[in-house]
């Protein structure tokens, strides 16, 4: 168990992906500048309930630590920063939010699953490139259905779950589950109805 500082945000971060971050609070203007004097590494947690602004939220359990790569600090002692998620945790005890929000937290290690998470994948691939171009057809901002897929196949999982249309609800739900397989079996049942509702939505807009 470690204690970490910690960034409930109103969004999930995923191991391996990219989190932009518009520092102003003076708390986490505390917080960052004292990450970037140790090892660069806070928390990430998803608000189930309030505002990331002021306090006074509910925060999931399950979250990501997030491991600062660049840092700049604007003239009015703004921060513009850029982390990425390395490992998933889970928070056994919040502790006082002085000066900033901390927690004790322990690691989520993931299984070894080679071969089954690319074939977890490989299964989930056509639906979600389905469901992009379906965003496409109607219009909707969202990443090409060509994208390229992670050579690695953990992080090609993750990669599926960053790009599916998920509520942070959802993406939560997919965080907290062990193991590729498991997220992909959520992520297939959540793809499966945004498809459809999509399919529903391209119809009826034939029609008018």
């Amino acid at each position: 168990m470690r204690e970490l500082p910690m960034f409930p945000l109103g969004t999930v971060l995923f191991p391996h992906m990219v989190l932009p971050l518009h520092i102003f609070e003076p708390r986490y203007r505390t917080m960052i500048e004292r990450i970037l004097d140790g090892d660069g590494e806070f928390g990430v947690v998803l608000i189930s309930r309030g505002h990331e602004v002021g306090g006074g939220d509910l925060r999931t359990d399950v979250g990501t630590v997030a491991k600062v790569v660049r840092a700049d600090r604007l003239d009015d002692e703004r921060w513009l920063v850029i982390a990425v998620g390395t490992e998933r945790i889970r928070v056994e005890q919040w502790l006082p939010d002085d000066p900033y929000p901390r927690a004790e937290v322990e690691s989520l290690p993931e299984e070894h699953e080679s071969g089954v998470a690319h074939e977890a994948f490989t299964s989930l691939e056509p639906r979600l490139r389905r469901v992009l171009a379906l965003q496409a057809e109607l219009g909707q901002d969202n990443v090409p259905a060509t994208f390229e897929a992670a050579d690695d196949e953990l992080i090609a999982c993750w990669q599926a779950a960053v790009l599916s249309p998920l509520t942070a609800f959802d993406a939560q739900r997919v965080l907290a589950l062990d193991g590729c397989t498991q997220r992909m079996g959520l992520l297939e049942e959540l793809l499966s109805d945004a498809e459809e509702l999509l399919q529903l939505e391209l119809t009826h807009g034939d029609d008018d």
